[in-house]
């Protein structure tokens, strides 16, 4: 064991041949405290003392029978060697060797007989244990052993039994005693009985029968006639006689003294040295002194004088009257035992009788203590040789006792015990500590090792503790007195200190029964029943230890936040376990207070060293160099330690009252944030100046370490303000990565555009792929790069929720922008791939106008009815699966963006309205190309192909729709949208599509786009008169453009629907033709004629003549006149099949669905309009049949399969829209009488006016806000009725809103029944003509006034919240 001081070994005691013998006064005891010589003095005397009084030891002699009668049994002259012939005239036989492992079984066979447990009686005699003992060591010889387990020869292991046995029995021998040589045959004998019972315990027996009959017949030849080894009279050679103890005679050397011998390592006195003192004073140190040190110590005892303890030395007379019995007790046992050594001193006792036993309930004091000293390393297992086990009445030796004369010393007890025990037991201690050789003791589950006394020096303080009369409590604080001494002059560690206390407190545990008890007096731990001067030593000692262990306590904190610091668990268990929780501690609060109180300061001056060290270490001192790295690893050092000294302290977090954890967060977090916030700024300058910009990766690192500390920070300070404004100070990182991604996003659109070769994306080209793999790698990677540069602002976990929801904001302006650039390039890639010529187009192209006609009366002539299917690329198909599937991933980004949160944030953060500008920048203009009628004929077949292109007065084309070929009416519904900032004035123009050759222009009109008349923002629908002929249908409605996250992502929506509607309609369109050719008033009446002729050629031009029929067509030819146009369809879907997805290929289905219904209603009525129209109505045959071809078209497009009865077409929910429940209700108005069909327009005329009212009035009640209004129109707006609420951009901000707004369309549909087909009905009747001018003008009286009434109500609740949905922010 080391410690930080040691004592110098090289210091002896001086022989008491050199010393004054001590001597006291009998006056009064001696207080000097006592010095090592004077404590080795009287330690000698008592060692002697013990020696004087062990039992003496004993030896057997042997004394012969008497009488010349009794002849002793002699040997035949066979010899050893002659009894070994039989094993060696038969060496190489295996059956005489020892078996494998017997040398094992020997050894522990042989080591029974030592140790008594052979169950043979004639091995217990003490002579034969010697002489096996001798040989067992002779057998565990390595050399030897090895030998006898390779040759297992027989006569090698009892050759050397011979001679072992030879030499130790004719030790001490005379040289004419021969008896000895009988005992060795009789041991080598027993020798061999042991082997046969050995090999017959094991059965080896049976396997070497002749090695068994050999051994039985030596042992016979050995015993002479079977001799009995274990009767009397065969021992001692036969010779007979008896064998007696007598006592071995005292040597008064040292070396048979081993408490002398202790004595003199204690005070390292020499060998010599010691036998000279003894050999001086042997005369003196008598058992006879020690017997009249008691005598005089019992007189003074009982005549209360201070030359032992007073009543004036305890606090009650209970506790000295204790203490008196036991010492009385005491007394007589030691003077009894000393009677019971030297019995010649019972002569001198009044009487001439021994002193008697007196029964006792309990163990004596001194008894007790012996076994306390019994639980101390390596204890001997017996106690004081002179303690008896009873009490003694030994009041018959007080008579003679020496005179009480104060001049008159004790021999063997010291002037003052107290001090010379201390002495003793330091110099016990010191020795004992310092002793590497000296073991601990053996831990147990309740007390650790423990290395404090061996077991020498605990036998020899018993004795002198003994023999002086120490009491037991004494021992034990005197004993604490010591350690505490050394504690202090740091000679032993925390851990020794601790050993002594759990020493002190252990029980005594009694080796025979392995248990603990409590076998010593109650007086050993009841400090009331101790003396006053050792429950004052022992406050002292406690009060001592306490300060010391608070310095040692403050010296290991300050070392607390050092990465390897000392550990306070020794500390603070000795001062909980052993301080504190004794009891006569006298504890101050206030003291602790103070101590607290000074440990706080020291530790928050120790955390800002700590926090100093920190910033020399990873701050430059240049500020020129400083970088954002630098604050990052000065954060980390901080976390680090803090999240070291957490876990360092988690059991137990307070120190004496104090928190180490808390301390050093309180100083180091907070200046942190200053210093980090001060250095940032500081940086973010010194960059500007220099004219450099931090890289963006550093400033997100340096925002994501920030935002980890402050969020630590507040859960460890949640008192405490965090001095950084993060957001505010690194917000320009996002806005800077928001802007490069703006800056870089066009150009991602474009070369993913452009490298992107428009092909299914499949692993496996033998397998179908699947709608996962139907879109192509430019979609994909688009939103790849998107989806990363959003990821980066994500994982940020930004912590301010209006900076959040603005980054957002431009980030959804920029993916709308990104969309809109690449719904711009596909749509331009798959215009020109689906415009391109077919093959008989291009033959057309090149024929004359003459070759046309001949062509088309051809055409007529053969009945031409095969129309080819369009040949679709598979390139164009997946570009119409990409925008699908940006749709898809915009509606995703947009959930994980979680728009509504972040746009009720913003709302909530606004500026008020009143104090907010009502300018807007931007105005975005949602113009509808509905339809057109009465267009100039451009063609030589009397039709024309138009399409209108949108410009304005700068001649810039703003949009251009598909081209409806073969039409005067068409009819293209069709939606852009134009941002201004203004007025703007938008010239539409209509042109005749020509295969060669420049366009014809059909006609224009002009539009001026006023933001000032569209305040309500409600739409506006306008008939644009041409130039030439015929009107154009435009409906317009205005959005402001905000700087919206809602707007943004509706405006994103928007385009990719309408790029997706016009895509799909490009592709309807090239069916159209051909539907309108199957579904034509042509195909009505061929069906009529049962063929056609060339009559019907003619008839088909002048439509006016009425068709005679005689019998209606049958159900299978009303079907097989759709045959051609449903294999058509069946042709192209499977061309369809093979790329779209499942989803798109229903919207090209469902689209064509609506394209049948349109060219199915325009058999039926013409379109709504103020005028007469020229299309005659169909008779009631006709209509039948028109009506059978919607419900073949209807079953066709549902696709239920027959076996399964499942629809594997476009769904009923689709099929039946508002466009089929009005061809539905036409058959119920298709053949009333005008008068009818007015009395029941009017009728629903008035309940549409009444209703109009009723919901201004609640308007008006609730004053909701203008876009809960009416509708306003503007110019003439015809017989067109009142148009519904338009698709505003923020209907369509995702998937879920589209949905929701087209289900309202639908409801709305069929909650207000309209009066336009009865109107349109009537055009067909010339008698109506009146009714239609009349109804014109009352509509635009309508209109004019819910315009008006709109404009008012609105100005009147300006600035009235509008509806939003509200969320929460994405977890971030």
């Amino acid at each position: 064991m080391e410690y930080s001081r040691s004592r110098p070994q090289n210091r002896r005691f001086n022989s008491i041949q050199n010393e004054v013998r001590h001597r006291r006064p009998g006056s009064s005891l001696r207080r000097r405290p006592a010095t090592a010589q004077d404590a080795y003095t009287y330690c000698l005397r008592v060692a002697f003392l013990s020696y004087l009084l062990q039992p003496r030891a004993k030896r057997l002699q042997h004394v012969p029978a008497s009488g010349s009668g009794s002849r002793a049994v002699q040997r035949s002259s066979t010899s050893m060697n002659d009894l070994m012939k039989d094993f060696s005239l038969i060496r190489d036989s295996k059956s005489t060797r020892f078996p494998h492992g017997f040398m094992s079984v020997l050894d522990k066979r042989i080591t029974g007989v030592l140790y008594g447990k052979e169950r043979m009686p004639e091995y217990a005699d003490s002579l034969v244990k010697r002489t096996f003992a001798v040989f067992l060591n002779e057998f565990k010889e390595e050399r030897f052993r090895k030998s006898m387990e390779k040759d297992r020869r027989v006569e090698d292991l009892l050759l050397i039994f011979f001679s072992n046995a030879t030499k130790e029995l004719q030790k001490g021998k005379p040289p004419d005693d021969d008896g000895w040589k009988l005992m060795v045959d009789r041991h080598v004998a027993l020798f061999i009985r042991l082997i046969s019972s050995i090999l017959k315990d094991h059965d080896w027996a049976k396997d070497r029968p002749e090695l068994s009959s050999r051994l039985q017949t030596m042992e016979k030849k050995l015993l002479m006639h079977d001799q009995d080894l274990a009767a009397q009279s065969q021992r001692n050679g036969g010779s007979g006689g008896s064998t007696i103890e007598v006592e071995v005679p005292r040597s008064y050397e040292v070396k048979d003294m081993p408490l002398a011998q202790v004595v003199g390592r204690i005070f390292k006195v020499s060998y010599d040295d010691l036998q000279s003192d003894i050999n001086k004073n042997k005369s003196v140190w008598t058992e006879k002194a020690a017997f009249q040190d008691l005598k005089s110590y019992q007189v003074n005892l009982s005549l209360h004088n201070k030359k032992t303890l007073t009543t004036d030395d305890f606090d009650s007379d209970e506790a000295f009257e204790n203490w008196k019995k036991g010492e009385t007790s005491d007394l007589s046992q030691m003077m009894l035992a000393i009677v019971q050594s030297n019995p010649e001193l019972a002569k001198s006792a009044p009487g001439g009788s021994l002193p008697q036993f007196k029964p006792a309930n309990g163990p004596s004091v001194d008894a007790g203590y012996a076994e306390i000293a019994k639980r101390m390393p390596d204890l001997a297992e017996n106690g004081s040789s002179y303690v008896i086990d009873q009490p003694v009445d030994m009041s018959g030796y007080g008579d003679d006792a020496r005179d009480s004369d104060d001049d008159v010393p004790y021999v063997f007890i010291p002037p003052d015990p107290r001090s010379y025990y201390r002495a003793a037991l330091r110099e016990a201690l010191t020795h004992d500590l310092h002793d590497q050789e000296l073991q601990p003791s053996e831990a147990t589950a309740d007390t650790p090792a423990i290395k404090l006394l061996s077991k020498q020096s605990a036998e020899l303080l018993n004795e002198v503790a003994l023999r002086w009369r120490v009491p037991q409590f004494s021992r034990m604080v005197l004993f604490l007195d010591v350690v505490r001494e050394k504690f202090l002059s740091q000679e032993i560690p925390l851990e020794t200190l601790d050993e002594a206390f759990e020493f002190l407190k252990q029980p005594p545990v009694e080796p025979k029964k392995g248990r603990s008890s409590l076998i010593v007096q109650s007086s050993l731990f009841d400090r009331t029943k101790w003396t006053v001067a050792d429950y004052a030593l022992n406050q002292h000692i406690l009060s001592t230890l306490h300060d010391a262990l608070l310095r040692e306590l403050f010296e290991l904190m300050m070392h607390c936040y050092e990465n390897k610091p000392p550990s306070l668990g020794p500390v603070m268990y000795i001062l909980n376990n052993h301080i504190y929780d004794d009891p006569i501690f006298p504890q101050k609060p206030e003291d602790l207070d103070q101590f607290s109180a000074e440990l706080q300061r020291a530790l928050r001056e120790r955390a800002m060293e700590k926090y100093r060290e920190f910033l020399a270490e990873k701050i430059p001192d240049r500020k020129e160099e400083w970088q954002f790295f630098h604050v990052i690893e000065l954060g980390k050092s901080v976390l680090k330690i803090a999240n070291s000294i957490q876990k360092r302290y988690r059991k137990n977090p307070e120190v004496m009252g104090v928190n180490p954890l808390t301390m050093l967060l309180e100083e180091i977090m907070p200046s942190y944030a200053q210093d980090a916030r001060e250095l940032v700024k500081r940086i973010m300058i010194t960059q500007e100046e220099l004219e450099k910009e931090i890289p963006i990766p550093d400033g997100f690192e340096l925002y994501s370490e920030l935002v980890q500390f402050r969020k630590v920070f507040a859960q460890s300070l949640p008192n405490h303000r965090f001095d950084f404004p993060v957001e505010e100070i690194l917000a320009d990182f996002v806005w800077r990565w928001i802007g490069a991604m703006e800056s870089n996003v066009t150009g991602w659109v474009e070369g993913a555009v452009r490298l992107d070769e428009f092909k299914v994306r499949t692993e496996h080209p033998e397998n179908i792929p699947t709608d996962d793999e139907r879109h192509s790698v430019s979609i994909v990677d688009i939103f790849r790069s998107i989806n990363q540069s959003i990821e980066q602002i994500f994982q940020l976990n930004w912590d301010n929720d209006l900076q959040y929801a603005k980054f957002m904001t431009a980030i959804s302006k920029i993916v709308g922008i990104a969309l809109a650039r690449y719904c711009e390039l596909v749509e331009q890639k798959f215009a020109k791939e689906m415009d391109r010529l077919t093959p008989e187009q291009e033959a057309a192209s090149r024929q004359t106008r003459q070759e046309k006609w001949v062509q088309l009366a051809k055409d007529a002539w053969t009945n031409k009815e095969r129309i080819e299917p369009f040949q679709f690329l598979p390139e164009s198909l997946v570009k119409l699966n990409n925008i699908e599937y940006a749709m898809q991933q915009l509606d995703k980004l947009e959930r994980e963006i979680n728009v509504d949160a972040c746009a009720d944030v913003l709302q909530r953060n606004q500026t008020p309205l009143n104090q907010r500008p009502h300018k807007i920048n931007n105005y975005v203009f949602t113009i509808k190309i509905i339809e057109a009628e009465d267009l100039k004929a451009c063609d030589i077949n009397g039709l024309s192909d138009p399409y209108v292109v949108l410009g304005d007065e700068y001649q810039k084309r703003l949009a251009k729709t598909r081209v409806i070929y073969s039409s005067l009416n068409p009819r293209w519904d069709e939606t852009i949208d134009i941002t201004t900032q203004g007025p703007l004035n938008v010239i539409a123009t209509i042109w005749d599509w020509d295969a060669l050759g420049d366009h014809d222009c059909v006609g224009r009109a002009s539009l001026k786009l006023d933001p000032s008349h569209f305040r309500d923002y409600m739409p506006r629908e306008y008939w644009l008169d041409l130039d030439t002929q015929g009107r154009l249908l435009l409906r317009v409605s205005m959005e402001g453009e905000r700087d919206d996250i809602q707007f943004y992502f509706g405006k994103a929506f928007r385009t990719l629907k309408r790029t997706e509607r016009d895509m799909t309609r490009k592709i309807t369109d090239k069916l159209s033709a051909y539907i309108h050719h199957c579904l034509s008033y042509r195909a009505l009446r061929s069906l009529l004629n049962r063929g056609i002729s060339i009559n019907s050629v003619s008839s088909w031009i002048q439509r006016s003549k009425p068709v005679p029929t005689s019998q209606g067509p049958t159900q299978a030819e009303i079907t097989n006149a759709l045959k051609p146009l449903f294999t058509y369809f069946d042709e192209n879907f499977a061309i369809m099949k093979e790329t779209l997805t499942d989803s798109a290929m229903v919207m090209v289905m469902t689209r064509l669905w609506k394209e049948a219904l349109v060219t199915i209603e325009s058999l039926l009525v013409p379109p709504l309009s103020d005028k007469l129209s020229q299309q005659r109505q169909l008779s009631q045959q006709e209509l039948d049949i028109v009506f059978k071809w919607l419900q073949l078209l209807f079953d066709f497009f549902h696709a239920v399969d027959e076996d399964t009865g499942t629809a594997n077409g476009v769904p009923v929910d689709i099929l039946k829209s508002p466009k089929y429940h009005e061809l539905q209700n036409l058959n119920f108005f298709y053949f009333e009488s005008t008068e009818n069909l007015i009395r029941t327009s009017e009728a629903m005329a008035a309940a549409a006016a009444a209703r109009q009212h009723d919901q201004a009035s609640r308007l008006n009640r609730v004053s909701a806000p203008p876009s809960m209004g009416g509708h306003g129109f503007g110019g003439a707006a015809g017989l067109l009725g009142m148009p519904r609420r338009h698709k505003t951009i923020m209907l369509s901000r995702n998937l879920g809103t589209m949905k929701k707004a087209k289900e309202e369309k639908r409801k709305e549909a069929q909650a207000e029944p309209s009066d336009d087909i009865i109107l349109r009905i009537l055009r067909m009747r010339p008698e109506a003509e009146r009714y239609l001018k009349d109804r014109s003008r009352q509509k635009e009286r309508l209109a004019a006034a819910a315009a008006a009434e709109l404009i008012v109500r609105q100005s009147l609740n300006q600035g009235g919240p509008s509806g939003r949905m509200i969320g929460t922010l994405p977890i971030r």
